[in-house]
């Protein structure tokens, strides 16, 4: 029975590429103001499966509906109701803060009033006043993680995928974006996050641990943490990755 909080629902996925299978039947469901951690190791079939996700592949079976759409008939209807942060950062160096969040709105098609009234309110928030006419370029890092997951939720959408989105950002930083995350979820945005952070992964709400492409393991943190007989996140990685 399908539950009407799932925003995405996966049964039997696979994904291959000729004789490689990188997702090998993965089934599990996401609920609407969650945060799921999608752990694996450097080859898992993490990516694999976020770009089947975000409709920018195609499955090679099983089905899938992401926001309430079926992901081989209405991929651009799913397109529209995501957001999407990669562990590369993805604005524009060249351009402004204001002028990288106008042209990012502009795609997702928010009118005018819109774009201007949710601009002051981000940079409201992000306390940006003083530069919000500076460069990309001339930002660090942990400010441009920070502006390119606010432009990446900037539409409203109803999940958002973040691929590693802390990497190289210091721990301040880090705790900083991860209350942005809850902020998101608090909000009602589904948040679907990789990260090789083992200590991240015990900030989520479910956590599901991928393997040579399978799921090998798919529950809370703490639930996951007292089956495999260990105080934290990365010794449960540990023991199941080398399984």
């Amino acid at each position: 029975m399908v539950n009407s909080d799932d925003i995405i629902i996966a049964r039997d996925l696979v994904k291959k590429f000729g004789d490689f299978t990188a997702n090998d039947h993965l089934t599990f469901s996401v609920k609407k103001g969650e945060v799921f951690g999608f752990l694996g190791a450097n080859g898992a079939g993490k990516t694999t499966a976020i770009k089947v996700l975000c409709g920018l592949s195609y499955p090679t079976s099983g089905e899938l509906t992401v926001s309430g759409y079926n992901i081989y008939t209405h991929r651009e209807k799913i397109k529209q109701n995501i957001g999407y942060m990669s562990q590369k950062f993805s604005l524009y160096e060249d351009l402004s803060i204001v002028e990288n969040i106008h042209f990012y709105a502009g795609i997702y098609g928010l009118s005018n009033k819109v774009i201007r009234e949710r601009t002051e309110e981000l940079i409201g928030m992000l306390d940006l006043q003083n530069v919000r006419n500076k460069l990309i370029k001339d930002l660090p890092l942990g400010w441009k993680q920070k502006i390119s997951f606010s432009v990446a939720i900037f539409h409203r959408p109803s999940v958002v995928f973040l691929d590693e989105p802390t990497s190289g950002v210091d721990p301040i930083t880090r705790r900083q974006f991860w209350q942005m995350i809850y902020d998101a979820a608090h909000s009602g945005i589904t948040v679907f996050v990789t990260t090789h952070y083992m200590d991240e992964a015990e900030y989520c709400d479910r956590v599901s641990i991928m393997v040579d492409g399978k799921i090998v393991a798919l529950d809370t943190p703490l639930n996951l943490m007292r089956l495999n007989d260990s105080v934290n996140m990365e010794g449960v990685f540990l023991k199941l990755a080398r399984q």
